[in-house]
């Protein structure tokens, strides 16, 4: 058994148990569940979307890293990357004493620092097939939190590149689970990838397929989205669909089955089958927290916050579901409220950089929905509604002190 390479922990569960709840829990979140998810204060309800916050995944990366560092306790600890897009959470791991590795600007790790005797934590998204080759040649040990819904998705995209098919993956070619889900098309010679980030480009793609045309100005289109030496010509002759976890489930579903109408297109309704795969790698997690979404925004809300990293691919979804249907401030951290000064910090959908509003809770009584992606922890949820609350000069009430769900 390889004593360098832990996937499953450490058993140290219970020992990091303590330290888990004190950084991450909110007893407000706690009360929000026993009450159905509702409650009111200082004119302002809050409902908040009945599946939030951390998934299985992120709860497992998250505990892994602090049982990597209980276990190792006299050991350099590294981390290659975010663990996962949320700033507090990455933060809380600085302040442990472990050192987080950021790419440079062509998205390279610089692993020289790294000494055999050393620990390395691979975050949920995973890291690149190329990045786990070097991390095993330092013979360092290796803490693997890559989560499940990535390594499902992982294997189709190995079994179309070892069938003989590109695999069209949708999802952004700039992010970490991206990068590691379209490298694994190179464990097979002439595995072949290409990334899209929406159905818009998916109908570039799809019109290819159909009708040919300027392969040099799609290739050019692509060029930071395909593996090296992209041919499309011969390599959209057969497509295999796969997705980032992250991204919008029903996009990534409507894009399947277009690609899937122009194979058919192409090469007719027998003979498409040898041209074309494709298998729901949807993240559970993912589709019940959008499910969660629609279901809040379906009810009569004033206003909705969505909270999680700006970085973070499902907290940004979270918040162009919202923004069809209601105003919605997609913040990164409760932080955002200055209940002082009456104004939040937010980045509206679409955009790049955060603004800052004021008067954002004007109004007698206000219902506002909320939710946070599947990265954010509770304690963060608790207290941007705190926060919202001491804007209003509210400051909640426990009926039952000490009540929580766990």
């Amino acid at each position: 058994m390889d004593q360098t390479y832990f996937r499953k922990g450490f058993g140290l569960k219970q020992a990091v148990a303590g330290a888990l709840s004190s950084d991450y829990h909110s007893r407000l979140v706690d009360h929000l569940r026993h009450e159905d998810y509702q409650v009111s204060a200082g004119g302002l309800t809050f409902r908040l979307a009945r599946e939030f916050g951390f998934c299985y995944g992120v709860d497992r990366a998250v505990e892994y890293a602090y049982q990597a560092e209980t276990k190792f306790p006299d050991k350099k600890v590294f981390l290659v990357g975010e663990i996962i897009h949320n700033p507090h959470v990455n933060e809380k791991l600085v302040g442990m004493g472990i050192t987080i590795l950021g790419p440079d600007a062509q998205g390279t790790f610089d692993f020289s620092g790294i000494q055999q005797e050393d620990v390395v934590i691979i975050p949920a998204f995973g890291v690149t097939v190329k990045d786990l080759k070097r991390l095993h040649e330092i013979e360092c040990v290796l803490v693997d939190t890559t989560c499940g819904s990535v390594l499902n998705v992982w294997k189709r995209v190995e079994q179309y590149a070892k069938e003989g098919f590109t695999a069209l993956i949708h999802g952004k070619y700039f992010h970490e689970e991206s990068k590691a889900t379209a490298s694994q098309v190179t464990r097979y010679d002439g595995g072949r990838y290409i990334i899209i980030r929406d159905m818009d480009e998916a109908l570039i793609v799809c019109r290819f397929v159909e009708d040919g045309g300027d392969a040099g100005g799609f290739e050019q289109r692509f060029r930071h989205a395909t593996s090296e030496g992209f041919s499309a010509d011969r390599d959209l002759q057969r497509i295999g669909v796969a997705n980032q976890t992250t991204m919008l489930a029903n996009e990534s579903l409507a894009i399947a089955a277009r690609v899937r109408e122009s194979m058919i297109t192409r090469y007719g309704d027998e003979a498409f089958v040898d041209h074309f795969r494709s298998f729901d790698t949807i993240c559970s997690a993912t589709q019940e927290r959008q499910d969660a979404v629609l279901d809040l925004i379906a009810q009569p809300l004033d206003l909705m916050i969505v909270i999680g990293g700006y970085n973070s691919s499902n907290t940004n979804n979270l918040a162009r579901m919202c923004s069809e249907r209601t105003t919605t401030y997609h913040i990164a951290d409760a932080s955002c409220i200055d209940p002082v000064n009456g104004t939040i910090r937010h980045k509206p959908v679409g955009a790049h950089d955060e603004v800052q509003v004021g008067e954002w809770l004007a109004g007698d009584e206000l219902v506002i929905g909320i939710t946070a992606g599947a990265s954010t922890p509770n304690n963060k949820i608790g207290e941007a509604m705190e926060l919202a609350m001491r804007t209003r000069g509210v400051e909640f009430a426990f009926d039952e002190p000490g009540e929580s769900d766990n």
